[in-house]
């Protein structure tokens, strides 16, 4: 989230996997951990299992982890900031934060104070329907821990409030003194394989690589100088507005490189009508998926298996990544085509390997300065920051300081979501992924074994089954304001009364149809966790 970038790494988890093992008490909150980051539920749950843990899981649905949980809470879709106010709140009114390091590396604390104040047990179930007596339970078990980590993902990101619900997450973490220590911190969980090192290496219309702000002047002529070009002053604009400017026309074309938003991107007509709106789109992947199959243009990529280079991964490590078999076809290296295209446009781009653009990351990118092939082989990877050639890495941020000084908190506002359950859609909609499927089955749908496992369905609860008449496995029509699926019903009371649950990854039943492409007015992050549907027999 860009207004903690500087504190926590903009979005990196500020702590390393192996410090599971040092936490006195997890909290997952906007995470179904054992479907979407199984190795690290596996590594929660290992530590569970042999006591050295207590395990504390807050999310709508009765996630696999909650079975772990010395305390399980399911807070109404989109309350989450109310519902670590309310924490907080418990925490500061039985002087159980940690004085010491309030008083020494944060600033705000005053303001923060002031706004959970009215965030008492009682107010707080009013808001979140979580019991007060809950509330009071989990604030006592994480106020008392000696060291507790906060584990999340999109179940916190992906709302309007997202901003908000990050800076939450990091305020319970400085207010309780778990910042900068092994087996605490603030520990966002990525979705995908590399997703960390795209963000590291400036895949944010915002940022340079390792995060360099653009339109800082020092930032911009030491760019400048660098790759003897000129540069665009002005940051770039994110990809969810992108789309709504091809859907006005002003935007004309599209070159878009791994990504499917055909199936993940909000309101899918409205993807639809924007990307048909272009004068020209071109796809760069590995098959083609719904979206290359409205381009103009198709280049044929290669997978990880297929290729040299690096990929960073959510605790910030970065390891070298070795071709095993070779591409088929005419498919070549990401590198490979940019470079061929780079020329066509009269640039002399002339690497001849990925270890050659490493080289010239590591020489413009402070946080990877450290980094060699040969090093990182060693090792089986570094962790960033790692600015020098002997500097062993930083599996923890934030060591005896924050990186710009004192940690910000911020008194954050409870905010309802864009869109609210009322009479004609009375069911909340959340969506997210399921483990025998990956992102929009670009890879993991071509396996008809997986496809047998886990097909389209939606998890419905077993009150609103009945009282709608529904049987396990009959088909359902949800529609929402922006269009209607058709989908099997799997009744579970894993599923609170009022909120339905629609993994995204199936173009039969594309959960995307029915989302809501309401933005966070900071980080254009669209609120797919909340929208408001209704439920019917097909």
């Amino acid at each position: 989230m860009a207004g903690l970038a500087a504190a926590f790494g903009s979005g990196a988890m500020t702590n390393d996997i192996a410090g599971i093992k040092k936490s006195d008490v997890a909290l997952i909150i906007g995470s179904d951990t054992s479907e979407a980051h199984p190795v690290i539920a596996a590594r929660i749950k290992q530590a569970v299992n042999e006591g050295t843990l207590k395990l504390i899981v807050i999310d709508p649905k009765h996630i696999k982890m909650a079975d772990f949980a010395t305390i399980y809470a399911s807070q109404r879709p989109g309350t989450d900031v109310a519902v670590l106010n309310g924490i907080m709140n418990y925490i500061i009114q039985h002087g159980l934060e940690d004085k010491d390091f309030i008083k020494e590396r944060v600033e705000g604390f005053e303001e923060l104070k002031k706004e959970v104040a009215k965030f008492t047990p009682e107010y707080t179930e009013k808001i979140t329907g979580i019991p007060a007596k809950t509330i009071e339970e989990i604030g006592e078990l994480y106020g008392n821990a000696k060291v507790a980590a906060l584990y999340y993902a999109m179940g916190i990101t992906q709302h309007t409030t997202g901003v908000d619900n990050v800076k939450s997450t990091a305020n319970l973490q400085m207010l309780c003194g778990n910042m900068g220590v092994e087996g605490g911190g603030v520990n966002p969980l990525r979705g995908q394989s590399n997703v960390q090192g795209a963000c590291d290496l400036a895949g944010l219309p915002n940022v340079y690589c390792g995060y360099q702000k653009i339109g800082v002047e020092e930032i911009h002529v030491k760019m400048e100088k660098f790759w003897q070009a000129e540069l665009n002053k002005k940051p770039g604009i994110p990809m969810t507005v992108a789309f709504d400017k091809a859907y006005d026309g002003e935007m004309k074309a599209f070159y878009i490189m791994g990504e499917n938003p055909m199936i993940s991107d909000p309101d899918l007509n409205h993807i639809e009508k924007a990307i048909k709106n272009l004068d020209f789109l071109v796809v760069e992947d590995i098959f083609l998926t719904e979206t290359a199959k409205m381009a103009d243009v198709v280049l044929p990529a290669s997978t990880y298996a297929e290729k040299d280079g690096t990929f960073t991964n959510t605790e910030r490590r970065v390891q070298v990544l070795h071709k095993a078999v070779d591409a088929p076809g005419q498919a070549k290296h990401d590198w490979e085509i940019h470079q061929m295209l780079a020329k066509k446009f009269g640039y002399d781009w002339n690497y001849s390997c990925a270890e050659d653009i490493f080289e010239e990351i590591r020489r413009c990118t402070p946080s990877y300065a450290g980094m060699t092939y040969k090093r990182l082989e060693k090792n089986r990877g570094l962790h960033w920051p790692c600015p020098t050639e002997d500097h062993p890495g930083t599996p923890v941020l934030h060591v005896g300081k924050f990186a710009k000084g004192k940690g910000t908190m911020f008194a954050v506002p409870f905010k309802e979501p864009a869109e609210l359950p009322d009479k004609e859609y009375p069911i909340y909609l959340t969506t997210g992924r399921i483990l025998q499927q990956f992102h929009t089955g670009t890879m993991s749908r071509k396996t008809d074994g997986l496809n047998n496992i886990a097909g389209p369905h939606a998890l419905v609860s077993v009150e609103d089954a009945e009282e709608l008449g529904i049987g396990n496995s009959e088909n359902i029509k949800i529609t929402s304001r922006r269009g209607s699926i058709v989908t099997k019903a799997i009744v579970t009371k894993r599923m609170p009364k009022g909120t339905i649950f629609v993994p995204f990854h199936f173009h039969e039943a594309p959960a995307n149809i029915l989302t809501n492409n309401a933005l966070d007015p900071i980080a254009k992050i669209p609120e797919y966790k909340v929208a408001a549907c209704k439920l019917e027999k097909a």
